[in-house]
């Protein structure tokens, strides 16, 4: 009621000039207006924040600053006209958002006492709250295998593991945003030759266009994280087809970039048993000298294409 008393101080002062009866009118129309502000003001459920505690073992950390949680529901205006799906609502300080917005939304949540808090105040939504994990969901069945929006403040020990499941569903997925660590956002985001290009940033950039959006203190959270967040937007590409075997692409990165303080020429040993390793010439073209950082995502697909195809001509001399 802070904000009331010093409107009434206002009002007290002001009303010094006024005659008795304009100044009771004026009283009582900015204390009704007030009251209906704070029944209708998404804080009106902070009373109940409390009754959800945070799991460390479901890595929670409930935002607690409601012009962020604005701020992160905006974004999936990128996207219009195709429903929302929010992963880990908690205690809805992001669901009140979206829920004002004039599409289908849904959310995944597997805590079980953030599911029954959600029932409780969001009844409108009791049929599309889903208290499952994302991570084993067929996602195909959510919106009747229509494409949707995915957001939420993602846990941040399985950000990553979203992120790869959006990607086994990029056609279903055309649109992603949402908050998490600021490193992994800086990592999706980052561009050939940085310290933190790597693995997620090849495979997502390869399908989406990634944009950092701004970053978030530790202080707007409850319990505070130890690190800062970001809140980022991914949007799909024109890309149908990288043109090459897209799960020998992924096991290329993933296996390059384990070992991104060596040469090429050392991580792909690999990709060959002994009896058909290529012949010196292979490893000493130019790309073989390189590091995984210094590829951009088309000389990834190159040589992914490239290992194929030794990978078939050594199958067919032993044959």
């Amino acid at each position: 009621m802070d904000a009331w008393a010093g409107r009434r101080g206002l009002l007290a002062r002001q009303g010094r000039n006024m005659g008795r009866e304009t100044w009771v009118v004026i009283y009582f129309s900015y204390f009704c207006a007030y009251v209906a502000a704070a029944l209708r003001s998404p804080g009106a459920y902070s009373n109940k924040m409390k009754q959800v505690k945070p799991k460390k073992n479901l890595g929670q950390h409930f935002l607690t600053d409601l012009n962020i949680a604005r701020r992160i529901a905006d974004t999936v205006d990128a996207c219009p006209g195709i429903p929302v799906l929010e992963i880990g609502p908690g205690m809805g300080v992001l669901t009140q958002y979206l829920v004002q917005k004039p599409r289908e939304v849904r959310a995944v949540e597997i805590d079980s006492e953030s599911v029954r808090y959600l029932h409780e105040a969001y009844p409108q939504l009791r049929d599309r709250i889903i208290g499952e994990d994302f991570l084993r969901m067929d996602l195909a069945r959510l919106f009747d295998g229509q494409p949707f929006v995915l957001t939420g403040n993602y846990p941040y020990d399985i950000s990553s593991q979203i992120f790869f499941k959006m990607l086994d569903n990029k056609d279903l997925i055309p649109c992603c945003t949402g908050m998490i660590q600021r490193e992994v956002a800086q990592r999706m985001a980052s561009a050939p030759g940085t310290k933190a290009y790597g693995i997620l940033s090849v495979l997502v950039q390869a399908w989406y266009d990634v944009e950092y959006l701004f970053t978030v203190d530790e202080d707007v959270f409850n319990p505070p994280p130890k690190v800062k967040s970001a809140v980022i937007r991914m949007t799909r590409n024109a890309v149908t087809s990288l043109g090459c075997d897209e799960t020998l692409f992924r096991r290329v990165v993933k296996t390059v970039f384990n070992q991104r303080r060596k040469m090429l020429r050392v991580s792909l040993r690999q990709f060959f048993s002994k009896a058909s390793m290529p012949g010196p010439d292979f490893f000493a073209r130019d790309m073989m000298t390189r590091r995984p950082e210094q590829l951009s995502i088309a000389e990834f697909v190159g040589l992914t294409n490239w290992i194929a195809e030794e990978q078939a001509r050594r199958k067919g001399d032993e044959a």
